[in-house]
């Protein structure tokens, strides 16, 4: 089982989390911790998922930038040692 960071901002709308954790949902991946918020107009999410090791990451990655299109907002998605080293002191 592998970890990473999903990450979602955008202008608020309805429907971004239903459509975000649908993807996440169809394949098979665990949300383990969730964080959201709503800076004056701007949406902010920060999720933790569970991956499976047979989960192609870049399929992933690709389905996750496309909702993110549809939806009018960026979604990225970081494998958790990536994220990590990246916001290290």
């Amino acid at each position: 089982m592998k970890k990473a960071i999903v990450s979602v901002i955008g202008k608020d709308k309805k429907g971004i989390i239903a459509g975000v954790t649908d993807i996440l949902f169809k394949m098979d991946i665990n949300v383990a911790d969730i964080t959201q918020t709503i800076m004056q107009d701007y949406f902010t999410m920060i999720m933790l998922v569970e991956l499976a090791d047979s989960v192609d990451f870049s399929l992933v990655k690709e389905s996750l930038a496309k909702k993110g299109e549809e939806l009018g907002v960026t979604v990225s998605i970081q494998h958790e040692d990536i994220f990590n080293a990246m916001h290290r002191i």
